[in-house]
């Protein structure tokens, strides 16, 4: 009996060991055998982060260039600004006398040729390079021959009314006389040594009849039918006819259609407002 009751105190004194916290103090070290191994690390130098670079501002100003073509001999000389794009200069250099047309251009600097789409300064072109002039292949072009100037020739295209100053009064009572514009369609080239142009035509109106209205009859029954009042008192009396108020709606509109000949546009709005009658489209 002795031995159970010694082995019963013992089981219940570790039990009660057990569940006490461990408390550490505060100059616990942990035994080195338990420590977690470290991994060794090499010491490798690491570079400087980049510096950065304020940005270069692009060049402004005008520049002096030179086109040459070879075949035939030809050279111009163009003033022209580094922010202006390719198809500008091409169609600048167009309009030099005996200049071949833009689109059959092609303008190369140490045998790279330029985009339409991009600017001057993309190619660091400098002041008094000299670009070379390439014309395309099925082109003939003479630069010694420059065309005569032909009268204008009026293109298909889109027609656009442009405000005139007022010169009188016309009998429709507008203050200004209308005109036309001729503008020749963007998908129509002109032929070598042909020019568009717009072409104005002022329209005269003076002579043009006004429009005829039939003049207001002031008779009892006109003065009748425009009261809101007698519409109101019609779309009561057909609300107590009908037992459907969709039919008492359906009655009311066809009468006052057969009565709209008679009023205006101002009288038909001001009733139907009025008895609250709204019908298609507002009207």
């Amino acid at each position: 009996m002795a031995e159970q009751a010694e082995l019963a105190f013992v089981k219940s004194f570790a039990s009660n060991l057990s569940s006490q916290p461990v408390i550490y103090a505060d100059d616990f070290q942990e035994p080195p055998e338990k420590s977690l191994k470290k991994i060794p690390v090499l010491p490798v130098e690491v570079p400087p982060p980049p510096e950065s670079k304020a940005p270069v501002a692009a060049p402004i100003g005008s520049l002096s260039i030179t086109f040459k073509s070879i075949k035939p001999a030809k050279t111009y000389n163009l003033t022209v600004q580094s922010t202006d794009t390719i198809s500008d200069i091409k169609s600048q250099l167009a309009a030099e006398p005996g200049a071949p047309p833009a689109d059959v251009q092609r303008l190369l600097l140490k045998g790279k040729a330029f985009a339409d789409g991009k600017l001057l300064q993309e190619y660091s072109v400098k002041d008094g390079d000299i670009i070379n002039l390439i014309i395309k292949p099925g082109f003939d072009w003479d630069p010694s021959k420059v065309p005569a100037p032909s009268s204008p020739r009026i293109a298909e295209g889109n027609i656009v009314l442009l405000p005139e100053p007022a010169q009188h009064k016309t009998r429709m009572g507008h203050g200004r006389i209308p005109s036309v514009v001729l503008s020749p369609s963007p998908s129509i080239s002109p032929s070598p040594g042909e020019t568009l142009v717009d072409i104005p035509l002022i329209l005269d109106t003076s002579n043009s009849p006004s429009s005829p209205q039939s003049p207001r009859i002031n008779t009892s029954y006109y003065a009748t039918i425009s009261q809101p009042t007698f519409w109101e008192h019609i779309q009561k009396f057909l609300e107590s006819e009908f037992p459907n108020n969709m039919d008492a709606a359906t009655a009311w509109e066809n009468f006052f259609c057969a009565s709209k000949g008679e009023l205006s546009a101002s009288e038909i709005a001001k009733i139907r407002d009025h008895v609250g009658m709204i019908g298609m489209a507002g009207t």
